[in-house]
């Protein structure tokens, strides 16, 4: 899922490792993608959206 970072967003980007945090007026997105192990739900990665793109869309192609 792509969605606006919001104010307060503490997630680390699993690409590049730094903060994905929000930023007045710079309308920046993150890719979050919910994670399954056969078939059981692991985790949550958060990505800066071109992050997501240079990682090679680990999880797919997103909306």
């Amino acid at each position: 899922m792509v969605r606006n970072v919001d104010p307060g967003n503490s997630a680390t980007c699993r690409h590049c490792g730094a903060p994905v945090k929000f930023v007045a007026r710079a309308g920046l997105r993150q890719v979050i993608a919910n994670v399954y192990c056969d078939g059981v739900w692991d985790r949550v990665e958060h990505y800066h959206e071109p992050c997501y793109a240079d990682a090679g869309r680990p999880h797919g192609r997103v909306a």
